[in-house]
Order: structure tokens, then C-alpha cells, then sequence
């Protein structure tokens, strides 16, 4: 084994910090002394193979699964982005393309969805245009008991009622079927837009948008869910507020002219989706929602009530 002698003897005459190969072919420690320039150097590349270690362990995202960044996933989105994705066959009514509506879950409880640039600046601004001449002060439905007298204060905008029928450049209508895709509820089963404009001090105190029978008698169909679109900018104030978000403030002692608990500020162009009832058809009482006073500048807002049941135009 004189290749095996000659390596040890090497190992030996090198400063005596190396490593010998003996004849059982194993690495075994010639001697424990080390140079100060041996060590710096040591202590470096330990350093920085440790660094680089850690990096990658911390690129891993365990709660979404195995995610290494620059590794796997990457290669996953290579993979994704030369894979080619064709429509399948459709029904009658199904559409021949893939539709992408970006949204984010504001909330569970109630199920609140924001849509960041849902219509553009000239659509909202051509609903408010068609909108301006019609506007009267906003009505409530009364429930029983009450009278127009005793529900003053309640809700001051001014409004009025507007169908994509009625509109011959055909922006509510594209409208109408972006919000029915964004929601999966058929465009037949909404309401006509219910165009409001809040000026500095007006409100609408919490409410719900779907009815309970119990308060305001039989009904022949109920509201699923409302889609408010913002038409303009609000300089302060003037946001959508749900105060019995995930069960806060629900222990009668709320006052409904409040506003607190989750708030969405108006944007010009941005929508805002959320359910009045529940899976099971029953009103979900975290629902409850209400318009802040405007502070400043003035509030301009299509609402869409979608319905169980089909509506006429």
C-alpha cells in the first residue's frame, strides 16, 4: 500500500492540519492543530455556506405546500406558462373563452369581495351623467309600524332607479354581465341599478338589504347579494361599513347610526360584492351594513340587488 504511505506521510509534512487516507480506505484526523490563516479561512466558508443554507430553508412556504424560490416553483411556472389552456366544449348558454376578474376576500363573515378597477373612468362617468337628471331623495322600505316620518334621518342620499335597457350606449349592460361573472349569478336576476349620490353629511344608517318576513311580510323573492360600484372618488368619509364583521358589536347594544367595524373607502371605478344570506338561504346576520356621513367632497355609487328569482327588466 505505498500510495496509502505516501498520502499519510504527505498529510503529515503539510503542517499537519490535513487529512490521511489510511489502507480501510477512511478519513482519519492526523493531528487537532490548526493555523490562525487556516481558520479565518475556515470560519469564513462555514459562514457563508451557512447563510446560503438558511435562505433556502427560509424560501421554503410550508403552509401553501412544498415552495422553494428559484427552484421548484420556478420550474412549476416555466412549465405553466408553456402549457397551452383551450376552452372546453360549453353549453347553450356558457361562454367560448376564459373570463378573469380579479378580486380580493375582504371578508368570511360577512362574505365580502373588493374588485380593484372593475369599470373604467368614462364608464362611471357615463352612468353618473345618464343618472344627474333623474336624481330624487332616496326612499326606504318601511317595515311594520313604521311611516315615512318616523324613518327621517335614516337615509339622506338622493337616487334613482336606471336599467341597462335604458341605456342606448350600452355601458350598463357591459356592466351588468361583468357583474354576473364575477359572481356567478345570471344577469337576469338583478335588479335595475340603483344610482346614488351622497352629498357632505348625508348617510344611509345600518342596514340589511335583504328583507325578513317577520318585519316586512311575505316576499315573492329575497336578495342574494348586492354589488356596489363605485362611480367617483371620495375625498373623506362616505365608506362602506360593516359593523358586525365576524361577529363584533353584536351584543345589542350597538347604535345603527355608528360607524364602525370593517370599512371600504370608495374608488372610482372599484367594486365591491357581498352576501346577504347565508349557503342555507337564511339571512346572514353579519350582513348588516350602513354608508358613513361624507366629510368631504361627494359619493356617486350604482348598487346592483341580485335576486333568488328571475326580475323583470
Amino acid at each position: 500500500m505505498r500510495g496509502t504511505k505516501a498520502l499519510g506521510q504527505a498529510g503529515k509534512q503539510g503542517g499537519g492540519s490535513g487529512w490521511a487516507l489510511t489502507s480501510k480506505s477512511r478519513l482519519t484526523s492526523s493531528r487537532f492543530s490548526f493555523s490562525p490563516a487556516s481558520l479565518i479561512v475556515g470560519s469564513c466558508f462555514f459562514f457563508l455556506a451557512g447563510f446560503f443554507l438558511s435562505s433556502s430553508l427560509l424560501s421554503l412556504d410550508i403552509g401553501s405546500g412544498v415552495r422553494f424560490s428559484g427552484g421548484l416553483d420556478f420550474r412549476r411556472k416555466l412549465e405553466a406558462e408553456e402549457r397551452v389552456y383551450e376552452p372546453l366544449p360549453h353549453g347553450d348558454t356558457g361562454d367560448d373563452s376564459f373570463t378573469a376578474v380579479p378580486s380580493q376576500v375582504l371578508s368570511w363573515k360577512p362574505r365580502a369581495l373588493y374588485f380593484p378597477n372593475f369599470a373604467t373612468k368614462k364608464q362611471c362617468e357615463s352612468i353618473i351623467k345618464m343618472a344627474k337628471s333623474g336624481l330624487k331623495p332616496s326612499t326606504l322600505a318601511l317595515r311594520k309600524g313604521e311611516t315615512t316620518e318616523s324613518t327621517q334621518g335614516i337615509r339622506t342620499s338622493s337616487g334613482m332607479f336606471i336599467s341597462a335597457s335604458e341605456d342606448k350606449y350600452g355601458v350598463l349592460a357591459f356592466i351588468e354581465e361583468k357583474i354576473a361573472r364575477a359572481t356567478s349569478l345570471p344577469r337576469s336576476h338583478g335588479e335595475a341599478f340603483n344610482v346614488l349620490r351622497y352629498e357632505v353629511g348625508q348617510r344611509y344608517n345600518s342596514h340589511y338589504d335583504a328583507f325578513s318576513p317577520s318585519e316586512y311580510g311575505p316576499q315573492k323573492s329575497q336578495r342574494v347579494a348586492s354589488f356596489l360600484l363605485y362611480l367617483s372618488d371620495v375625498e373623506k368619509g362616505g365608506e362602506t361599513m360593516f359593523p358586525f364583521e365576524n361577529g363584533l358589536n353584536m351584543d345589542g347594544n350597538y347604535d345603527f347610526r355608528e360607524c364602525i367595524g370593517l370599512k371600504v373607502k370608495p374608488q372610482q371605478g372599484d367594486g365591491l360584492l357581498f352576501y346577504s344570506l347565508l349557503p342555507n338561504g337564511t339571512i346572514d346576520p353579519t350582513s348588516l351594513h350602513g354608508s358613513c356621513p361624507v366629510i368631504r367632497g361627494q359619493k356617486w355609487v350604482a348598487t346592483k340587488w341580485i335576486r333568488d328569482q328571475i326580475q323583470d327588466d
